[in-house]
């Protein structure tokens, strides 16, 4: 039988069922929901952890005229008790807030308006229901209008749960999906107060005091209580990614990963997957990022031998990440330690406010800290006596953006100092290994190390590899190419230099022990001269060549070099190569 089609991008819940999508359990949620007994539940977590599709979940679960076959064989469906009770036997409201993303208060209360139109837009019956009054008619209608007053939009999801009840004789599910979207939209673009008045508003006329309310359920990033959003209400619980309720419903977990793995026969690549993509702790379970891995297995399924991506990275910006690192060594912000700690596998000891605002997100350390963990950059990994965190990167994903990010800092460093950086260049041109090596050393200085004991060799090459490119961008004239094939296998740089006659190749190496450095330098040597890297560049007219074998041990480095000319044979060929 063929494999299901893997979701990639699908967060509505009856299509990935009616479609032959992949879909990972997440069901025994609504059991969970129920048995909370909370009137109003609020679900933070990461971006990307499935909060949309379970939400989808929820919804053709709970609503009036659902087709119970989207259940068949999943977890719920074994509770006949509950299915029989609450299936399809409610009217739902079920909005989506992600998408007001506007650089004005009024074009994103018109994007607003616009998602209340939508949802309003599924219930047009109630214009025909005979259960509803000619003024209940009227007051709906308003919800279908482009032109609604301020006190329209807050009272809307209200009134629409109580027309809703009015014709179904039943109480009504309100699901909010992505609640906070909003207010992050308005801090970035300095309309915070006016959509924070307005969502109060609205949140509080729906979900406090609504006798139409059977029960709410609200996704979204952060817990922003200190807003008061939702001032007043009495049965209101908030599950985060510390509580170890509902800790496995949001995120696959280890024996979930294990099991896609297998249906798609990929069982060999689950170290490199558990590596790139796991490493989250909610609660007390450990998961892994749901889009990170159904996008891995899509892509294999189309190209086995493709490369791990930065999936999660490339969905949204990653603006606090860039916050955080551009803090470094600023008065009571980030110190270069930390941030060595945190890229080296350790962890760092952090108190964190679960209740941290939009305005306060990056006005002092401690806030980034705490925005930084509950967005998914950092993970924790226990709690000390004192309740604090200990902090950590959670995979090599989040390392990997946050390693790019130093990188870009260190290149802007470099053009700040032209000097150095053109002195560095014209030795590693002319051959002096004991100078580019010199002012090697001073750059390791500037950046963070990697250390040998928490991260695997290869990661810290590509670190210093890095490093090496960062300083090369510095001669817009120098064509640096990185892991270029030639010969038997692909060189780490490759430095051209368009109408000179003079290529570099560049072979770096990592060394766990600092008295082995010289020795790993030659290596690197011998690597180039045994694959051959320098072939390309012969084929292309080069004619002599400066070949680098480039060790590092934390913030130290060693550079050897060598040289080779062509000679011409006694034809006048040019055809083979001399050591300088």
């Amino acid at each position: 039988m063929r494999n299901p089609k893997l979701p990639t991008g699908i967060d509505n819940f009856k299509k990935i069922r009616n479609g032959n999508y992949y879909y990972v359990d997440k069901t025994s949620l609504i059991e969970q929901i129920l048995n909370n007994g909370s009137e109003v539940t609020l679900f933070t977590r990461p971006r990307r952890f499935g909060k949309s599709l379970n939400m989808s979940m929820i919804q053709h679960f709970f609503e009036i005229g659902t087709d119970p076959a989207l259940f068949d064989g999943l977890k719920i469906s074994k509770n006949t008790e509950i299915c029989e009770q609450y299936m399809g036997k409610y009217p739902v409201i079920s909005i989506s807030l992600k998408g007001i993303d506007a650089d004005s208060y009024e074009k994103a209360r018109a994007q607003l308006i616009k998602t209340i139109n939508r949802e309003a837009r599924r219930f047009q019956f109630l214009l025909e229901s005979d259960k509803l009054s000619r003024v209940d008619k009227a007051l709906f209608s308003e919800l279908l209008t482009r032109n609604m007053e301020e006190d329209t939009i807050t009272s809307s999801l209200q009134e629409l749960t109580q027309l809703l009840e009015v014709h179904y004789e039943q109480q009504v599910v309100v699901l909010i999906d992505e609640y906070d979207v909003p207010m992050a939209k308005a801090h970035e673009n300095g309309y915070y107060d006016e959509m924070v008045l307005l969502l109060r508003n609205m949140f509080g006329n729906v979900l406090k005091t609504n006798s139409s309310l059977a029960f709410a359920v609200l996704t979204g990033y952060l817990r922003i209580a200190k807003e008061s959003i939702f001032t007043g209400l009495n049965n209101f619980k908030v599950y985060s990614i510390t509580n170890t309720e509902f800790d496995e419903t949001f995120g696959f977990t280890d024996e979930e990963v294990k099991t896609m793995l297998h249906d798609y026969e990929m069982d060999d690549r689950y170290d490199e997957v558990k590596e790139w993509y796991d490493g989250y702790r909610f609660g007390k379970a450990d998961v892994y990022c749901p889009w990170d891995v159904v996008n891995y297995c899509n892509d294999h399924i189309h190209n086995p031998e493709a490369e791990p991506e930065n999936y999660w990275m490339n969905t949204s910006g990653n603006s606090v990440i860039h916050h955080f690192i551009d803090s470094i060594n600023e008065p009571d912000m980030l110190t270069k330690t930390e941030l060595e700690w945190l890229v080296n596998g350790k962890t760092v000891i952090k108190q964190i406010d679960e209740m941290v605002t939009y305005n306060d997100l990056y006005s002092t350390m401690d806030h980034l800290w705490s925005t930084l963990f509950m967005t998914g950059y950092l993970t924790q990994r226990g709690r000390e006596s004192d309740g604090r965190y200990c902090l950590a990167i959670p995979n090599r994903e989040i390392r990997n953006i946050i390693t790019e990010r130093i990188l870009t800092l260190f290149q802007q460093e470099v053009k700040k100092d032209g000097k150095m950086a053109e002195q560095f260049c014209q030795a590693l041109f002319d051959g002096k290994a004991a100078e580019v090596e010199s002012l090697l050393n001073l750059y390791l200085q500037k950046t963070v190390s990697v250390r040998d004991t928490f991260v695997r060799k290869s990661l810290k090459e590509n670190f210093y590899h890095g490093i090496l490119l960062g300083i090369l961008s510095y001669k817009n004239d120098w064509r640096a190419s990185s892991n270029r094939e030639s010969g038997e296998g692909f060189s780490d740089i490759v430095i051209e230099m368009g109408n000179a006659e003079t290529g570099i190749v560049i072979e770096v190496k990592y060394t766990d022990e600092k008295k082995d450095l010289e020795r790993d330098c030659r290596k690197a040597l011998e690597q180039i001269r045994d694959k051959d890297y320098t072939q390309t560049l012969w084929q292309e007219g080069y004619k002599k060549m400066v070949q680098y074998g480039i060790a590092f041990h934390l913030k130290q480095c060693c550079v050897m070099e060598e040289e080779m000319q062509r000679k011409r044979n006694r034809n006048g060929a040019l055809n083979s190569y001399n050591l300088l």
